[in-house]
């Protein structure tokens, strides 16, 4: 029996019951209780597992480690980069060289930190060669890898840093300067674009506009978290 058969025979018998009268119960709301990070850390260790050897594209004959991603598994902020550098290939993990060194002073100054509230990851898990951009054609590869880790997380808040991460994730290419400032909507999710810390190195000029952009992360961090 379908549901419009059950429905309508439920109402038959209660009409019977109470004539016309529909008593509707007061709703009552029940809380979610957060998942446990031991879950979410074991959904997450599950799907590195299966992932870990891909070969979907040329990448991974070059590789020397596959860099899934890093960090809380509950976190409520995600971190997205473009793709792995040679230090990051060599250690299996995003942002460990100088560029992940600046990021992590930068959520120090904001009050975060890389093992708490946050995970760290990019675009592409392998590094490409000569750290050029990344090909359509390789990001068309990675993308569903990113969007389940994205749902398994499930962040209160995505940020892209650089302009390809930021690019890729809007689906428009346009100057990092124009997507800054506006709060993007990524499968549901809010997302934010700022300059990835490498530039911020070669360029010190931009560090104030990063600044900024973190300080607007903090605030907006602490208005959800009341």
């Amino acid at each position: 029996m379908n549901n419009f058969l059950l429905i309508h025979d439920f109402l038959k018998k209660y009409k019977k019951l109470f004539v016309n009268e529909l008593f509707i119960p007061p709703k009552v709301f029940v809380k979610q209780e957060p998942r446990s990070n031991s879950g979410a850390k074991y959904e997450l260790k599950k799907y590195e597992n299966l992932i870990c050897n891909c070969q979907e594209c040329h990448l991974s004959e070059i590789r020397k480690n596959f860099v899934f991603g890093t960090g809380d598994p509950n976190a409520d902020i995600v971190f997205i980069g473009e793709a792995p550098g040679a230090e990051e290939d060599s250690k299996g993990l995003p942002f460990t060289g100088k560029a992940g060194k600046l990021l992590n002073k930068i959520l120090s100054a904001i009050n975060m930190n890389r093992h708490e509230g946050v995970f760290i990851l990019n675009v592409l898990k392998c590094r490409t060669p000569d750290n050029r951009d990344p090909l359509p054609s390789e990001i068309e590869k990675c993308m569903p890898y990113l969007q389940k880790q994205i749902n398994i997380i499930n962040p209160k808040l995505i940020v892209a840093l650089g302009k390809v991460a930021g690019k890729t994730l809007i689906k428009e290419d346009m100057p990092l300067k124009n997507m800054r400032g506006i709060t993007f909507d990524y499968c549901g999710k809010p997302l934010r674009v700022t300059y990835h810390p490498a530039a911020l190195l070669r360029n010190q000029n931009l560090k104030r506009l990063a600044w900024d952009d973190f300080q607007w992360i903090k605030e907006y961090m602490n208005e959800l978290n009341g």
